[in-house]
């Protein structure tokens, strides 16, 4: 059992805790994740890894609640358990000789996308964050990424906080005025990565996108996080589980893992409201 030592609420929607997983935060590295499920009859589910604490032995998770058992994980409270905590699992992010990046996040990516600045930022390198959000009330993490980045963007879709617009306007912005960077790190919903790395293109920079979003048993099993990359013309079969969650940005077919994720969206919202019912249930 592992013990929830901190929950957050960020927004209305996205949720923070800490967990007690000393062997887990051991050896967790910036784009790897989890697997959890919140009690005996839980399904698993594959969460980043958001954080971590290596003297105090806990790993930070930051979650949306979009699903049942996001929803049954939010309603557990400090104090309470989760009954398994997996990791980590994946490969982590390849950061060893980046002297400048811009990372580029969108909405509950940010979570994600965080870590790796930080990492980035303990290693000396110089970095660029663009952080992205359809309005005020669903930022996240500002104060973090102000923390670790040397330039920091805040984008909101209507204008209500900090620039008006989406991350490809800052980003293509700079790249037209001449900036170079190593690397473009890339993470949030699949529709805005792609459109970051069509802004990069023209411009040759090296990208990676995090392929978290399309990942669902966090094991390959289930095929769902299967993905199709483009490599020297040849089509490529990946699982963003076990071979990711990074991928070369210019390979990924992003409309194929686009028509795969709205699968699921309606099993998603019921899923959703059987827990809330579920819950309404308990508290009558």
């Amino acid at each position: 059992m592992y013990k929830i030592v901190n929950k957050k609420a960020l927004n209305p929607t996205v949720t923070m805790m800490d967990i007690y997983a000393p062997l887990v935060a051991k050896k967790a590295q910036p784009g790897q994740f989890i697997i959890l499920r919140v009690d005996e009859e839980g399904e698993r589910i594959p969460l980043t890894v958001a954080g971590y604490d290596r003297e105090a032995g806990t790993v930070k998770i930051i979650f949306q609640i979009v699903g049942g058992t996001t929803e049954k994980l939010n309603h557990k409270e400090e104090g309470e358990y989760l009954q398994d905590f997996v990791g980590p699992l994946g490969v982590a992010t390849h950061l060893n000789g980046l002297k400048k990046v811009c990372i580029v996040g969108g909405g509950v990516g940010c979570a994600i996308a965080l870590p790796i600045a930080q990492k980035l930022h303990e290693m000396g390198a110089d970095v660029t964050s663009i952080i992205g959000f359809r309005n005020k009330d669903l930022l996240i993490l500002e104060d973090e990424f102000n923390a670790c980045s040397n330039k920091l963007r805040v984008m909101t879709d209507d204008g209500s906080y900090g620039e008006h617009g989406n991350v490809t306007l800052p980003l293509k912005e700079m790249l037209e005025g001449g900036e170079k960077f190593d690397m473009i790190i890339t993470i949030g919903p699949l529709i805005m990565m792609k459109f970051v790395v069509a802004t990069a293109k023209p411009f040759g920079t090296p990208i990676t996108a995090s392929m978290n979003p399309i990942m669902i048993d966090g094991t390959g099993m289930c095929g769902g996080c299967r993905l199709t990359l483009n490599i020297d013309g040849k089509k490529v079969t990946k699982f963003a589980c076990v071979d990711g969650p990074d991928f070369n940005g210019y390979e990924i077919d992003f409309d194929e893992a686009m028509s795969r994720g709205r699968m699921y969206a309606d099993f998603e919202r019921h899923a959703y409201e059987d827990a809330c019912n579920l819950f309404k249930k308990e508290v009558k």
